[in-house]
């Protein structure tokens, strides 16, 4: 694995000057790589020497530069190596584990074989051949050979005591002493191989009785391991004396076993029932459970140290007792919290856990991973629960919502953040009753989620609640009139029932309600989901903190881009619904058709130069219109000015758009002719003037409208009239359309105007 961490190492992107290290060691005459590593293979490379050799020509700055490219290049590699272990960690754990049982086996063969060859060397020693010619010498080593007559030697003496007094230790479970024993009859035993003081048969009975008494001795301290009345002292002691006899698998094992029972039964000592485990219960048990990993891993360290296959064990063994502490936790706690929507709860216990999981991290347990991913999914569920109440709470909130705006209710529960941000003052948004409880349950969802960031939470929080606020968004549309007929709605199984916004007023606060919260509420809370920068300039004033870190998460922005498009989808609809009641009567009948300026001129009477009904109703509608979003869109004028362009565009674009309006006008019956044209001309200066005025005249409507005078110019042209003859100068066209704003505004009236301007003549 440390070859693959770096071989998968990513090359810096940055080089030194000349004189730097770094220079020198990526750049040096165009070498190859292994040209320019034979430096570092030698046995006698000094790394002090070489980077002393390379910084005498470097200044302060560039060594403190390469000092910061160096630390930058080890946590890389850090992180490279951490990810390639982790990415082979369960083959890692399994050839460790099966290295470790091959290990046993071997010690187990060799035993086995020293046995077999102490017997088969003892049975050809043991053999005697008498010489064919001995004499009477023969019959007088026999006697002298002869057991029963020969003196026993002081190593057959020793032998005989230490079998003796090794049953005696073992039968008082003498550990210590009995290992002790054990250890010196070995080395009697190759000592008296060696200087042949024993017979083979001795021997191999010397070697047979140490085997048989070590293992005993073995079961003996793997039977005590398992005893519920083992006390920590006694199992570590066990484990030790395993480990010098030789078994260190086995006893590894043996204690990870032991600590599992431990936690069991103080578990279900602490746990007596599932209903009992909440609340504080949970916090006992959170922290009775990493306390005990804790301290296996303290045992572990202790007895094994480092050694790889027993760290991975200990990993192993952990994470799978991690995942039984999870599911527990979440079947009793996370699972009734998360189907009752209680997000809250559930954070709150999963943060308890967290934070006592956080503490094992400094013996090298990163068990977080393993608890996140567990709970997970009854976060998902838990936020899934809230945002469905969100939605129905919204749902029926609108069924009788006035569509008035007004300061927060006093009966409405203010929340955290909104208290927080001093927000419960004149300062305070102005929103209807379902929009302010929308807010407030949104603002609630936020806070909970927010400190759960390492769940990774936030896309999913963002998503569920950016379907939530469509679906609101789309009950505003429903309060629009005539909204129940849009062929949109009616595709739907069900359309909820809403209360409709009938006045101007009512549905201009369906507007403030979307972009208020568009804006302004749901991206300020969202900002809860994103941790301030580390080394950040604290002393700054909040507001601008929040804006810093708003700028900064990319995702967030998108999300409130995507809330301004469903803001823009009401406002269309909006405009639309308006632009139809101009342009259409309640049968459904065109009011702007050609026939308001093709008529024009085969009449008898003379004309009263005025803006025509349909225009002076627009007008009348965008100063109503600009009045009531003057009152609505304090601070987000801007809003407002939008709002009012789209309608005006809307208005302007159709007529633009109708070709049956044109084509009557350019070759109808009665084409249009000098006086329509000033009428129409007027129309058009009329809606650019108080456009302008009102300073809702965008770029785009204002070229809308030199493209429809002109088309209305090559129109009369086509008939042999020169237009430009019979149109006075556009001065005569402003004052008109000024006096005739005066006029709807009630600031003048018609005896004035019929005094200052009755024909276009008079202009000149």
């Amino acid at each position: 694995m440390e070859a693959k961490a770096v071989s998968t190492q990513s090359r810096p992107t940055h080089h030194y000057s000349s004189s730097s290290l770094g220079d020198s060691i990526e750049f040096d005459g165009g070498l190859t790589l292994s040209d320019r590593l034979k430096a570092f293979k030698s046995t006698n490379f000094d790394p002090d020497a070489y980077v002393t050799s390379k910084c005498q020509a470097m200044s302060e700055k560039e060594i403190r530069h390469l000092f910061s490219y160096l630390e930058n290049l080890k946590k890389a590699s850090a992180e490279e190596m951490r990810i390639s272990v982790y990415s082979n960690y369960a083959a890692f754990i399994r050839t460790s584990k099966e290295i470790s049982d091959l290990e046993g086996e071997l010690l187990s063969m060799r035993n086995l074989l020293s046995t077999q060859a102490a017997l088969v060397g003892g049975l050809a020693e043991g053999v005697h051949v008498p010489s064919l010619t001995a004499g009477a010498d023969e019959s007088e080593d026999q006697e002298t050979s002869d057991p029963e007559i020969r003196e026993p030697s002081k190593m057959e003496k020793w032998l005989a005591e230490f079998l003796d007094s090794l049953e005696v230790l073992m039968a008082e479970k003498r550990v210590n002493e009995a290992m002790k024993a054990l250890n010196d009859g070995e080395n009697k035993a190759e000592v008296a191989k060696y200087k042949q003081t024993l017979s083979p048969a001795a021997i191999l009975s010397l070697q047979t009785a140490i085997t048989e008494q070590r293992q005993k001795l073995a079961d003996w301290l793997a039977e005590s391991a398992y005893q519920p009345s083992i006390n920590p002292v006694e199992l570590r002691v066990a484990t030790i004396a395993l480990k010098k006899l030789g078994d260190s698998h086995r006893a590894h094992t043996l204690l990870l076993n032991s600590h599992t029972q431990r936690l069991n039964r103080n578990m279900q000592s602490l746990r007596p029932s599932a209903t009992s485990l909440r609340g504080a219960s949970t916090a006992s048990l959170s922290q009775l459970f990493f306390s005990a990993v804790a301290q296996a891993a303290n045992d572990s360290l202790a007895v094994f140290g480092e050694e790889h296959s027993y760290a991975s064990e200990l990993v192993t063994w952990a994470v799978k007792q991690t995942e039984n502490f999870g599911s527990l936790v979440k079947k009793h706690v996370l699972a009734s919290s998360a189907a009752a929507g209680g997000i809250r709860a559930a954070v709150e216990c999963i943060q308890l856990c967290l934070g006592h999981c956080s503490l094992l991290e400094a013996r090298g347990l990163s068990l977080s991973p393993v608890l996140l991913r567990i709970f997970r999914p009854s976060m998902e569920q838990a936020l899934s629960a809230n945002l469905k109440r969100i939605e129905q709470t919204s749902a029926a909130l609108a069924a009788v919502d006035d569509w008035s705006l007004a300061f927060h209710p006093v009966g409405l529960r203010f929340s955290r953040s909104t208290t927080s941000l001093g927000i419960v003052n004149a300062s305070q948004p102005k929103l209807s009753s379902s929009a302010h409880r929308f807010n407030s349950m949104v603002q609630e969802i936020f806070e909970d989620v927010g400190p759960l960031e390492s769940l990774q939470m936030g896309g999913p929080t963002l998503e569920g609640l950016l379907e939530v606020f469509n679906s609101y968004i789309n009950l505003l549309k429903n309060a629009l009139p005539g909204s129940m007929e849009n062929e949109e709605n009616l595709q739907g199984s069900m359309i909820k029932i809403v209360s409709m916004a009938v006045t101007e007023s009512q549905q201009v606060a369906l507007l403030a309600n979307a972009s208020l919260l568009a804006e302004d509420l749901l991206p300020r809370a969202a900002m809860k989901l994103t941790p301030l920068v580390q080394g950040g300039k604290f002393d700054e004033p909040p507001s601008r903190r929040a804006s810093e870190r708003q700028s900064r998460c990319p995702v967030q922005r998108d999300w409130k881009k995507r809330l301004q498009r469903s803001v823009d989808q009401l406002r269309d609809s909006f405009c639309r619904q308006h632009a139809l009641e101009l342009i259409f009567t309640e049968n459904a009948e065109v009011r702007l058709t050609p026939l308001i300026y093709t008529s024009m001129d085969g009449s008898t009477q003379e004309p009263e130069w005025f803006p025509s009904p349909i225009f002076q109703e627009l007008f009348g509608k965008l100063t109503r219109m600009a009045t009531i979003a003057a009152d609505m869109f304090v601070g987000r004028e801007r809003f407002a000015t939008v709002l009012l362009m789209r309608l005006i565009e809307t208005v302007i674009i159709w007529l633009s758009d109708d070709q049956g309006f044109w084509e009557e006008i350019e070759s109808g019956p009665a084409p249009l002719g000098p006086l329509g044209l000033q009428q129409f001309y007027l129309d058009m200066e009329f809606v650019l003037l108080f456009a302008s005025q009102g300073r809702y005249l965008s770029r785009h409507l204002h070229q809308v409208i030199k493209n429809i005078i002109a088309r209305a110019i090559e129109a009369v042209a086509a008939t042999g009239i020169d237009p430009y003859s019979v149109l006075p100068e556009d001065e005569w066209f402003a004052d008109v359309a000024q006096i005739a704003i005066k006029m709807l505004l009630g600031k003048a009236n018609f005896d004035n105007v019929e005094q200052e301007v009755s024909t276009p003549t008079a202009a000149y």
